[in-house]
């Protein structure tokens, strides 16, 4: 058991990010880019119950911006998938006898130990992102800062949690108490775009509320995963709360979500993907005796309306950040711009002033502001969808080609003309790939911006308090952000998570996130 510590109980503070226009940081992110570029093209295992388990079968994991160089060789559970997801269950089960036991504070003292190992070594995990998923040094090192708030957060809401709740006083006589306890094993299925932050987050969200996990790391993203394990080994977190199964959705991923042993899923990615875990997961199969929790999010088509008003400077700065920011591969990426058609021109010449500036470059350089989306079929379908909205009548301003012969590089593409309703304004493309809508008024924006499956995040820019108001009435998203970009949500500031099919307004990094994992018990004892 680990003591608390009087950490755990001051109040809580997002990370900093880090400044690399500061010589001493910049020098410490280029060490640390040239210390994992050594620890590159290792062997990993599986690690189920604390055991190192190599499979014949493996896969690599990439540099999507150098793609012949390999980060990762990991050994793949989809050889054996079901006997190895069935091992991983089986432990995490075992595991949970005892883990459930422990105190809510003893637990959350492993996420506050996790979190200053991190910190301690923030540009060498920030590097590894660099590396393995093309994030440049500020889109790393916000990644690396949100793993931490994650890890603060939660802890401290699962002492909060586990606090005195109060209940109504009985008429009876009898003493009243109600408590949260954990709900069992858990499916943790991560995304590779926030590879650090997110996977730390849903792994260890579940884990403090006293439940164990079985983590499939995306095909994308294993090696980061790996290196978080490492930390909670450090830590001292005990064998088989986490374990560590890579392998593929279509085998490792299906096996758990079918699993009668998984008492819920925990799952960041595509709509396709989320919509099928919903419906297996729904199921329930022989052994099973609970109804599997589903905790989903799916992305969004988010849309920035800038009206006729608006500061355009300001909005074109912050339309230019979230739609291109991270090569568009974040889920609260603006990927549609609906302009006021009387403020379009202009907006749209600082617009694509803006984004030509934008430098293009392989993410191990310091002033790197874009590189390569994630793999060949982000790149491919990013390029066909860039096709498709020429033929459905846009209109190319900036950028629209792409080049994958070294790295996955798709031009900052902005494609004016876009036809409420068209393809590229309904699909989500992931990819630095922007839309730009005319809007006749105020009222056909926001019937624009409402008219996609989804609803995760929005912005509107105006300097109309009566557009904001409505704003926060109409504009159907979880997220909203007025008169900023959409994308760069804090843990605790800005609860995440959206509606519709972005998925289940889970609220990452709110107070009420941990409650997905925890089921309430009431107990009444006579006097």
């Amino acid at each position: 058991m680990v003591m608390q510590t009087q950490k755990s109980l001051d109040e809580f503070r997002n990370e900093p990010f880090v400044d690399y226009s500061v010589a001493e940081n910049a020098d410490a992110m280029r060490a640390a880019i040239e210390e994992v570029r050594t620890e590159l093209g290792r062997e990993y295992p599986l690690v189920i119950n604390g055991e190192r388990i190599t499979t014949e079968k493996s896969f690599e994991s990439i540099n999507p911006a150098e793609k012949s160089q390999v980060v990762g060789i990991f050994s793949d559970a989809d050889a054996d998938a079901q006997n190895l997801t069935e091992q991983a269950i089986d432990a995490a089960t075992n595991a949970f006898q005892l883990w459930k036991q422990v105190s809510p504070a003893d637990r959350a003292e492993y996420l506050f130990k996790a979190a200053a190992i991190i910190r301690d070594r923030k540009h060498y995990y920030s590097a590894w992102m660099v590396f393995e998923t093309g994030k440049t040094w500020a889109e790393a090192d916000g990644d690396t800062a949100e793993a931490i708030d994650f890890l603060e957060f939660y802890g401290r809401e699962m002492l909060n949690w586990a606090g005195h709740l109060p209940v109504t006083p009985s008429p009876y006589p009898e003493n009243n108490t109600f408590e949260y306890i954990p709900l069992g094993v858990g499916a943790i299925i991560p995304p590779w775009n926030f590879p650090l932050a997110i996977m730390a987050g849903m792994t260890m969200a579940a884990v403090v509320c006293g439940n164990t996990t079985v983590l499939k790391p995306s095909p994308d993203a294993p090696t980061i995963a790996y290196k978080f394990m490492e930390v909670l080994e450090e830590a001292g977190l005990p064998a088989g709360v986490v374990n560590f199964v890579p392998g593929s959705g279509t085998a490792v991923g299906e096996h758990l979500v079918a699993s009668p042993k998984i008492r819920f899923i925990s799952f960041t990615g595509s709509k396709t993907v989320g919509l099928h875990i919903y419906e297996e997961a729904a199921k329930t199969r022989p052994g099973q005796k609970w109804m599997k929790r589903v905790v989903a999010e799916m992305g969004g088509k988010d849309a920035i309306i800038v009206c006729d008003d608006a500061d355009l400077d300001s909005a074109a700065e912050g339309v230019v950040q979230a739609a291109f920011g991270f090569q568009g591969q974040k889920c609260s990426a603006c990927s549609r711009l609906i302009v006021d058609e009387k403020v379009h021109d202009e907006l749209m010449e600082k617009i694509v002033a803006l984004t030509n500036q934008i430098k293009v470059g392989l993410p191990t350089d310091g002033d790197t502001q874009m590189t390569a989306v994630i793999n060949q079929k982000s790149f491919d379908k990013a390029t066909s969808m860039i096709n498709k909205g020429i033929e459905e009548g846009g209109k190319v301003l900036t950028g629209g080609g792409g080049d994958s012969a070294n790295g996955f590089y798709v031009e900052p593409t902005i494609i004016d003309d876009v036809a409420p309703g068209a393809t590229i304004e309904q699909e989500e493309i992931f990819a630095p790939v922007l839309a730009v809508i005319k809007a006749k008024d105020y009222d056909h924006a926001l019937e624009i911006a409402n008219g996609t499956d989804y609803g995760l995040t929005g912005a509107v820019y105006s300097t109309t308090q009566a557009n904001l108001d409505r704003a926060r009435r109409d504009f159907h998203v979880g997220n909203l952000y007025l008169n900023r970009k959409c994308t760069g949500a804090l843990v605790g500031v800005h609860p995440f998570g959206g509606f519709n099919m972005s998925g289940t307004d889970s609220k990452a990094g709110g107070r009420e996130y941990l409650l997905q994992f925890m089921q309430g018990k009431s107990i009444a004892q006579k006097n």
